[in-house]
């Protein structure tokens, strides 16, 4: 491979750390957090349209965040691998694996697809008794995932760019997504323009057309300009084992880790149906803010994976340890704040929603207690960033079970026997307690030996 054609990937093993780690993420950064916009603007229309559109938009969650969960995964290990052959000069190796990516993201597609056929309809019965609240999540969940295509190659396409230093192409095209349902969201919801109103269904239409428009910018923008990669449909269709494999092993626990919120979120609804749907709708609301306060700290992990994997490829661990002392120290920073915000301005941020007396009643407890647990939750990501990137994604898969499956949930059941709904969301500081603890022993037992020198290193 030319030193040309390495040109963008190399900056990851020469550019000056704290300087590289703000390139690489801000671009990323910027573009999630327009991304986590039109998510809350999404449900700020729904909710000014009806409130039960607005709890079956919040009940669709875990199944949607299933399904990109595992697009994410697949998305993590491609990019985490790419830039890990990329260090070792290994071009061919990284476009088979990026090939390999985008085969395994259209088949997450497929399965999910058929997978709506036989669980959307129990997946909202099981949540709620309100037939207008099931009968606006089918419309919309129906929609999400079986026009679900682009989320998936979106996501492929975007780790691809990030693998290889093009950050800010990366941020056109999510930012290409956003704007498109940002767009349409009033039209389709409300039926402006003479479009027919649709409301929750309308909201589902503009969300898969920004992703579908996102994924193929993203090709075409691998295609034209991504020189450290070929990607081939041949190639697409003839995926490598090995490479499959290599894809899983890093990006099961991103996977896990998404999936675990899914079920999670769905059994927190179980719980909180027993007390009113308002504390579903006030959970929900929760979750929609959730995504707009971690957009960027998962725009900073999504710089610093290529970071540290072309690094560990490169044998170079002092710039992974420099790499990492940044990434914390943002993510603590920016999460005080966000503490700080939702402490002081939780009655105004659930207005926007157009929440209800009694959802506001419910939801300003709610925030400011789940809010304690931001800057523990920083700590934990900026962590399993590095395991996965460096080769011990072991590690993150298991502070993100015990966390969540060992301590949320069991704290959850308990709080619950006290008859104060207000009890429940200090479960989820419990989880962060507990998953900074285990985060913490980890990264103190992690040794960053460098790996052998691969044979036959130059192409």
């Amino acid at each position: 491979m030319s030193g040309k054609s390495l040109s963008k990937s190399e900056k990851l093993g020469t550019m000056p750390v704290t300087r590289l780690v703000f390139n690489m993420s801000l671009p990323v950064i910027i573009s999630m957090l327009v991304q986590a916009l039109y998510n809350v603007v999404d449900s700020i229309f729904v909710g000014q349209f009806n409130p039960d559109a607005l709890e079956a938009v919040s009940l669709a969650f875990p199944m949607q965040n299933l399904m990109i969960s595992f697009a994410v995964g697949i998305g993590v290990g491609t990019n985490s691998l790419v830039a890990r052959h990329l260090g070792e000069k290994r071009g061919d190796r990284a476009s088979d694996v990026a090939n390999t990516g985008i085969f395994l993201n259209i088949l997450g597609y497929i399965a999910f697809a058929i997978l709506a056929i036989f669980v959307i309809t129990p997946f909202f019965n099981m949540q709620t008794s309100i037939p207008e609240v099931a009968e606006y999540g089918k419309d919309y969940l129906s929609v999400v995932m079986f026009f679900g295509i682009g989320i998936f190659i979106e996501i492929t396409g975007e780790r691809l760019l990030q693998a290889t230093g093009m950050t800010k192409l990366s941020m056109i095209s999510q930012a290409t997504g956003a704007v498109i349902n940002l767009i349409l969201d009033p039209i389709l919801i409300f039926g402006y323009l003479g479009a027919p109103q649709m409301g929750a269904k309308g909201a589902a239409i503009a969300t898969v057309t920004g992703q579908i428009a996102a994924a193929i910018v993203a090709i075409i923008l691998n295609v034209a300009f991504n020189k450290d990669i070929r990607l081939s449909i041949l190639k697409v269709f003839r995926p490598v084992g090995h490479d499959i494999a290599e894809i899983f092993k890093i990006g099961i626990p991103s996977m896990i880790l998404n999936a675990i919120m899914s079920v999670v979120v769905f059994i927190m609804n179980l719980i909180l149906k027993g007390f009113s749907e308002d504390a579903i709708t006030a959970y929900g609301i929760y979750f929609k803010l959730l995504s707009f306060v971690y957009m960027p700290i998962f725009g900073l992990n999504n710089g610093l994976v290529p970071i540290f994997s072309y690094n560990y490829g490169a044998r170079n661990v002092d710039r992974i340890h420099k790499a990492y002392r940044v990434g914390i120290i943002s993510a603590l920073v920016y999460m005080s704040a966000c503490t700080l915000v939702f402490e002081l301005f939780a009655g105004q941020l659930l207005q926007m929603f157009s929440a209800t007396d009694n959802v506001q009643s419910i939801g300003q407890v709610a925030l400011r207690i789940m809010a304690i647990g931001f800057i523990m939750s920083g700590f934990e990501i900026i962590n399993s960033t590095l395991f996965q990137s460096v080769g011990s994604p072991m590690k993150s898969l298991i502070v993100t079970i015990i966390r969540q499956g060992a301590a949320l949930i069991p704290s959850a059941l308990i709080l619950a026997r006290t008859g104060n709904v207000n009890n429940i969301w200090w479960a989820i500081v419990i989880a962060e307690v507990t998953g900074l603890i285990l985060s913490f022993i980890f990264y103190k037992g992690l040794k960053l030996t460098p790996p052998e020198e691969p044979e036959g290193s130059t192409n």
